[in-house]
């Protein structure tokens, strides 16, 4: 069975949470991350470059709770910018 391609703004939310993972490790190694939170260091890697752009909500929370990371910040940094109604994009939540 083929799966069918991600469309683009899929893979753009999944490159905006491995950005976020990564500047929230910080000084902190892979393997340091992987061992606090139960997710493989290889998962996370892919999940940093934007090749898991779509990981399994219960990863992003180990992640997220390793990394001192509240799940609001996460989906806040993960939504895409919302054009107003006659307006400019603002960021954030609709």
């Amino acid at each position: 069975m083929v799966r069918p391609p991600l469309p683009d703004e899929v893979r753009a939310r999944g490159r905006r949470l491995g950005e976020l993972l990564r500047a929230a490790r910080g000084d902190r190694t892979v393997p340091q991350v992987s061992a606090l939170s139960g997710v493989p260091a290889e998962t996370l890697r892919k999940i940093e470059a934007g090749r898991v752009p779509t990981p399994a909500f219960f990863t992003v929370v180990a992640l997220a709770d390793a990394l001192d990371l509240p799940l609001a910040e996460v989906v806040k940094h993960c939504t895409p910018p919302v054009p107003a109604a006659g307006g400019p994009i603002v960021e954030g939540v609709a």
